[in-house]
C-alpha cells in the first residue's frame, strides 16, 4: 500500500502505511536538531534520562508498565535529529500512545548524576575497543570544529562540565524549535491512529516548516593521525574523504561506488584484493555516511601491525583503479542488485520502513526520498562512477592508524 501524508493540527508532518495482517505496530517520532547546539554530551546525556522517569510516571513504574504491555520503547540521539520510537501489539497501540506521549511531554530528568557517571564508564568502556578508538579518532578529525565531529572521547572530555539545567534547556529547545515527524506502519485503521496522534501528541508545541541554514563541515587539509595503544596485536586503519550527500545528484553513483569497492562483502574489490589476494585484512571494507548536512566515504581495514604500509598502497592501487578503468556494466550490474536486495532486507518489518521514513522525512529529504532513490539508482552508467570515483577520490583526506 502507498503512504499516506498528511499533517496534524501542530503541523507535524505525518505519514501512514498500513500494512495488512502484521500483528505489531511501528510508531516513530522525529524532532530535527536545532541551532545553536549545546556543549559536546548535553544531547548524549539527554536521550539516556528518558526513561528515568516522569512526571506521574517513576523510572520503574515506567519500564514495569512497558514490560506489561511488552512495548519496545527507546530514544536515540542521531547526527540531526532525536529520535523517539515504540513497537507494540495492535490491541494496545492507545495504551503505548498514552505512555509514549508521557515521555515525550513529562520527563523529569531524574537520576541526573547517577547516569551521567554511568555514561562516563561505558565511554571509557567502548574506548577500550581498537576499532572503536580508530572510528572515533576518523569522525573527530574529519569533522573537526562541527558537532557532528562530537565523539566519544571529545564528550568525556565536556561530561563534567554538564549540568541538569543543560539538559533541560537543551531539550526545551528542541520541542520548541524543530522539524517534527511522525510514522505509522502496521494494521489500524487511518482514522483510528490520526484521532490518538491529535490526542496524544497534537498539543507538542508545532513543527516548523523549513530546516535552518546550518554551517556545513569542511576539510580544508588532509590530515593523517596516528593512535599508539600498547599491546595491541592488530593495526586498524581507516582513510576517508568528506562526498556529497542524499540531497546531490552524486549520491545514487557513490552509493554503488561504496557497494563496489568495498560493501558488498566477499565480491567486493577491496575484499578480493586485500583479503584474498594479498592475505592482508582480518576485515576490510568501506561504507558511506550520510547525514543531513554532509557525508563521508572511507574505507577501513584491519591487518598485521607489519602490514600496515602495503595495507595503504593497497588502498591507493584500488582508489586509483577505480579512477582510471571504467567498471565493467557487468559489475556495474551486479553492484545495483546487490543494493537493491540489501535495501529489500532492511524493509522487511514495520519498524524498519517507519524508520526510513522519518529518517528521510526529518533531515529534509522527503518521505518519498527511498523510492525516488530506487529509480535514480537505475539510471547510474559507467560513466557516472568513472566522473565520480574522479572528483571525490582527490588529496584532501583523513588518515586514522590505530597500531602498537
Amino acid at each position: 500500500m502507498d503512504t499516506k501524508i498528511t499533517k496534524l493540527k501542530n503541523n507535524i508532518e505525518f505519514a501512514y502505511k498500513r500494512n495488512k495482517n502484521t500483528p505489531r505496530i511501528a510508531f516513530y517520532l522525529n524532532f530535527s536538531l536545532n541551532n545553536p547546539l549545546p556543549d559536546p554530551g548535553v544531547y548524549s546525556l539527554m536521550v539516556r534520562l528518558f526513561m528515568q522517569g516522569t512526571k506521574k510516571r517513576s523510572a520503574q513504574a515506567l519500564s514495569e508498565e512497558l514490560d506489561k504491555y511488552a512495548i519496545e520503547f527507546s530514544a536515540e540521539l542521531k547526527l540531526d535529529y532525536v529520535k523517539f520510537k515504540f513497537v507494540c501489539l495492535n490491541e494496545d497501540f492507545e495504551q503505548a500512545m498514552e505512555i509514549f506521549s508521557d515521555i515525550v511531554k513529562n520527563t523529569t530528568f531524574e537520576e541526573f548524576e547517577k547516569e551521567r557517571t554511568k555514561m562516563e564508564g561505558e565511554i571509557i568502556a567502548e574506548l577500550d575497543s581498537p576499532r572503536v578508538k580508530v572510528i572515533d579518532s576518523y569522525y573527530q578529525n574529519i569533522y573537526e570544529g562541527h558537532n557532528y565531529g562530537y565523539t566519544n572521547t571529545v564528550i568525556l572530555e565536556n561530561l563534567k562540565n554538564i549540568t541538569k539545567e543543560d539538559v533541560i534547556n537543551a531539550y526545551k529547545a528542541i520541542i520548541d524549535n524543530s522539524k517534527k515527524v511522525a510514522v505509522f506502519v502496521g494494521d489500524l485503521d487511518y482514522d483510528t491512529v490520526d484521532r490518538l496522534l491529535e490526542n496524544y501528541i497534537g498539543d507538542i508545541t508545532p513543527s516548523i516548516e523549513n530546516l535552518p541554514e546550518l554551517k556545513k563541515p569542511e576539510l580544508a587539509t588532509s590530515k593523517e593521525v596516528e593512535v599508539i595503544q600498547q599491546e595491541l596485536n592488530q593495526a586498524h586503519i581507516l582513510k576517508g574523504w568528506i562526498v556529497s550527500t542524499a540531497d546531490s545528484k552524486d549520491y545514487a553513483s557513490i552509493s554503488l561506488l561504496n557497494i563496489i569497492l568495498g560493501a558488498s562483502g566477499l565480491s567486493s574489490r577491496l575484499f578480493l584484493e586485500l583479503r584474498d589476494k594479498k592475505g592482508l585484512a582480518y576485515v576490510v571494507r568501506s561504507s558511506y555516511d550520510v547525514a543531513r548536512l554532509s557525508a563521508n566515504f572511507s574505507i577501513y581495514i584491519a591487518t598485521e601491525p607489519n602490514n600496515i604500509n602495503t595495507s595503504l598502497k593497497g588502498f591507493d592501487e584500488e582508489i586509483q583503479k577505480i579512477k582510471n578503468i571504467r567498471v565493467s556494466e557487468e559489475e556495474l550490474e551486479n553492484a545495483k542488485n546487490n543494493l537493491f536486495g540489501k535495501w529489500a532486507f532492511l524493509g522487511e518489518t514495520n519498524s524498519q520502513q517507519a524508520n526510513w521514513l522519518a529518517h528521510y522525512a526529518v533531515m529534509g529529504f522527503g518521505f518519498d526520498f527511498h523510492k525516488n532513490a530506487v529509480d535514480k539508482i537505475k539510471q547510474v552508467t559507467v560513466e557516472d562512477i568513472y566522473n565520480c570515483a574522479n572528483k571525490y577520490f582527490n588529496d584532501t583526506y583523513v588518515l586514522s592508524v590505530l597500531k602498537p
